[in-house]
């Protein structure tokens, strides 16, 4: 990708070098693990209430409980100067999109973080990936997933980091335009259709991706490959190609993202109109 480093965005939250505010998983009650607190995070999000409290975490939202100085390398700051620089562009088209139609957009926050985090939306941590809080209306990152993204998933390249941000920002249009709202409604209403109606939330928020992705394409950001890159991030994280990476079968009834070929469909559909109307996965 071109850009042009322009040190941290006005909108990122840099808390490399806070505790978290976990204490530990757990806190003072029962203990969990990784994998625990993957299950505790998804539902925590889905009914946007803080499980973590079952076991004894305390309430989610709040602040890190302490912050120190930022241990980093230039390698890092580079890669924080280079999300900075993705965050402006995605909410910038986002602003301009929203103003086309009469609407205010209002701009998320990007929180770095390292290790375990808490939110609005319980705890967080590093095992869990990027994830989007609509409780607090932001988007939180380990710089490392990019890493993993990279070395786990064969998904190199900085396209391909811009891709996680970009799908992570959609949900945030979804919550400003109430779709996430009214899916979350649904799926209490519909347990059967639950997972069919995540899948749609991310496939759309994958498309809103694309209709980013259009935009810096039309103002020469992407080089030669990128868009590849992209398409080869959104394979990577397909519902179907975990389930083998875990050693599973195939479960579609699973699912809960999207296949490798819905995600990289509905990315490039994002990518080749531009439109964010053509991004309705829950039709039909």
């Amino acid at each position: 990708m071109r850009w042009t480093p322009g040190g941290k965005s006005s909108d990122l939250e840099d808390r490399r070098g806070s505790s978290g505010g976990l204490g530990g998983f757990g806190g003072g009650g029962m203990k969990i693990g990784l994998g625990g607190a993957a299950v505790l995070l998804v539902l925590s999000l889905v009914f946007k209430q803080n499980f973590f409290a079952l076991v004894g975490g305390g309430a989610g939202g709040g602040e890190p409980t302490a912050s120190g100085p930022v241990a980093s390398t230039p390698e890092e700051e580079q890669r924080v100067e280079f999300v900075s620089a993705v965050l402006d562009s995605t909410q910038n088209t986002w602003e301009r999109l929203f103003q086309a139609r009469g609407q205010q957009y209002e701009r998320a926050k990007l929180v770095l973080f390292r290790d375990q985090i808490q939110s609005a939306c319980g705890f967080g941590s590093a095992a869990t990936g990027p994830f989007y809080c609509p409780g607090d209306q932001r988007v939180y990152i380990d710089l490392g997933f990019y890493d993993e993204l990279h070395e786990r998933f064969g998904a190199p390249g900085d396209f391909a980091q811009a891709y996680v941000l970009a799908h992570e920002l959609g949900h945030h249009v979804q919550r400003l335009q109430g779709t996430e709202a009214q899916v979350r409604e649904a799926q209490q209403r519909r347990p059967d259709q639950a997972n069919q109606l995540s899948v749609a939330l991310e496939l759309q928020a994958d498309c809103y991706a694309g209709v980013w992705g259009h935009e810096a394409a039309q103002k020469g950001m992407l080089e030669t490959g990128d868009v590849e890159e992209g398409l080869g991030a959104a394979a990577a994280v397909g519902d179907d190609r975990i389930q083998r990476m875990q050693g599973q079968g195939v479960h579609p009834d699973g699912f809960t993202h999207g296949s490798s070929e819905q995600r990289t469909t509905w990315f490039r559909r994002g990518l080749q109109s531009g439109r964010p109307e053509d991004c309705d996965p829950f039709q039909g």
